[in-house]
């Protein structure tokens, strides 16, 4: 893809597409009536991390597909408790970022056992240092990223929990996970080599991205988060920037340090569009990652299409 002043990719973004879920959108057991393996994950990311682990030993629902739903404020509808009711198996991300899970379990009185994906990452703190929900009533963890899924190791580790899982529930299907499970973790590791390449050419140089999404990406490639904390805290809140903070952040893009900036496809706001602007008047390169599948990808090839682009403005 060529570079000009300004780098955006922007895949389009499916709004309940069964295509971002290649294979996941099959019948649960619930409206199906049949002993149909199923798993429930809260996005469509972590039902394609499932259904390349279980292929078809199992059937994936994923509760949220679409862009336009913010799992932070999601509200299960009759339609989403019946699902999590034929659940085997619940995938949440955890660390405030899908609140939503747990009430549906409780609502549902689901007693199936669930994966908390940002508990199983290195950075997860220890139980007592976490701080009471927020303000907006999520179950924030205080300086803990909670977009998990953007740290490969962190989902090789959740491939083996899920693998692990339904080895013990689908004993005659073991082997089939066991290999399936392998084959994405060397995918993983594909990803993983491709960040150290980058951090290889471009180790220490600065990064600008309007909220922590990508966060855990960035810091495996090797480079610098130049954002003011303030700056993504606030709009990841959706509050506003105080004047001085969005004077430090415009600063650093202006600076002619910063190499990329990178926003969240699915949000935005002034202060976003200023840093964008300020970007494309200083020729860097924009990026914009989302939080959930694009229409038509995997959770490996958007991955892959991620370090990739990053890779490329990079060099540019």
């Amino acid at each position: 893809m060529p570079l000009n002043a300004r780098l955006v990719v922007v895949p389009a973004l499916a709004a309940a597409s069964a295509l971002a879920l290649a294979g996941c959108a099959g019948t649960s057991a619930a409206a199906g009536g049949d002993d149909t393996y199923t798993i429930v994950a809260s996005t469509n990311v972590y039902a394609s991390i499932a259904e390349r682990v279980a292929g078809d030993a199992a059937t994936v629902d994923a509760v949220i597909t679409s862009a336009a739903q913010d799992p932070h404020d999601y509200e299960a509808s009759a339609a989403d408790q019946l699902t999590m009711r034929a659940a085997d198996l619940i995938i949440e991300n955890g660390g405030g970022y899908d609140p939503f899970m747990d009430a549906m379990i409780e609502g549902s009185a689901s007693t199936a056992p669930v994966i908390t994906a940002a508990e199983l990452s290195d950075a997860w703190p220890a139980d007592d240092e976490h701080d009471a929900a927020d303000e907006h009533g999520h179950d924030h963890v205080e300086g803990f990223n909670e977009h998990v899924w953007y740290d490969p190791h962190t989902v090789g580790k959740v491939a083996e929990t899920i693998a692990e899982r339904l080895a013990a529930d689908l004993p005659d299907r073991a082997a089939e996970i066991d290999a399936n499970t392998q084959e994405f973790l060397a995918d993983l590791a594909g990803i993983e080599a491709s960040l150290a390449e980058i951090d290889a050419a471009h180790a220490g140089e600065q990064v600008f991205a309007t909220e922590p999404v990508p966060g855990y990406l960035v810091a495996e490639a090797g480079l610098a988060d130049a954002t003011p904390a303030e700056f993504s805290e606030a709009v990841e809140e959706g509050q506003d920037v105080a004047p001085a903070t969005l004077l430090e952040a415009l600063d650093a893009v202006r600076s002619g340090d910063v190499r990329v900036v990178i926003v969240n496809a699915q949000t935005g706001g002034a202060e976003t569009d200023e840093i964008i602007q300020a970007a494309d008047d200083a020729g860097v390169p924009v990026l914009e990652f989302s939080e959930t599948l694009p229409e038509g990808q995997t959770y490996v090839s958007w991955m892959q299409q991620n370090v990739a682009d990053l890779a490329e403005a990079l060099a540019s």
